[in-house]
């Protein structure tokens, strides 16, 4: 597939993209009595967070490859904030300040158990992460956005970010706290409780009302000889 030059210079803008596990209350209560168990005994006190390399990078559109020993891909549909300043020791009641814009991300990532160390494997392959352009629509609120994921025209999940453990301001304060977020960053909100999943000749479509629709096909992997 082609890129167009705009979403090739968008691609190119875009700095490190940090996700964060466990910030979906569905997701902390289903898990709840497992936080207790050997070898953690306790929930996470902060954030858990992980990097999708620029690898993984792919415009709206696309076709994202899964290996053909894939039965399917988890589809982690999310926002994320597009950080436009350089933010450090930044405090939530001003954190917003520091975002430019927000995007639809198609969080692909080969389904595993892994909460506690890096899903390199599963998370960072070429292409695992479509995203749409970033925009600031007039009165879109974050906080309150739903985010509607379709396979094949039909709605296979839906979820309020309203539900999120952590908002983004506070994610924003915890995250500079201990780093800096340059402007170019992404920060994804979190991902679904029990995302559903895609296969080969599926057709993805995450729409954040007030914000866009972001879409993608899946198909195999081919190998270069």
């Amino acid at each position: 597939m082609q890129v167009s030059a705009e979403a090739g210079a968008a691609a190119a803008s875009i700095g490190t993209i940090y996700g964060v596990l466990l910030n979906d209350r569905a997701t902390v209560v289903r898990l709840e009595s497992s936080f207790t168990q050997p070898p953690y005994k306790a929930p996470p006190q902060a954030p858990i967070l992980y990097i999708k390399s620029r690898n993984t990078i792919a415009a709206d559109g696309c076709m994202v490859a899964i290996p053909a020993s894939a039965d399917a891909v988890r589809i982690d549909g999310t926002v994320g904030a597009v950080i436009g300043s350089r933010a450090r020791a930044v405090k939530a009641a001003n954190a917003l300040d520091h975002v430019s814009g927000f995007v639809i991300v198609s969080d692909v990532t080969l389904p595993h158990d892994l909460y506690y160390r890096p899903a390199i494997r599963q998370r960072c392959r070429d292409g695992f992460c479509p995203m749409s352009l970033a925009s600031m629509p007039e009165g879109f609120d974050v906080a309150a956005a739903d985010v509607l994921i379709s396979i094949d025209e039909g709605i296979v999940h839906r979820r309020r970010l309203s539900d999120l453990v952590r908002s983004l301001p506070q994610l924003l304060e915890e995250m500079t706290a201990f780093m800096t977020l340059e402007a170019g960053d992404v920060v994804l909100l979190g991902l679904p409780d029990e995302a559903p999943l895609a296969r080969v000749g599926d057709r993805v479509r995450i729409e954040v009302p007030g914000l866009g629709v972001l879409t993608h096909g899946v198909v195999v992997e081919e190998i270069p000889a």
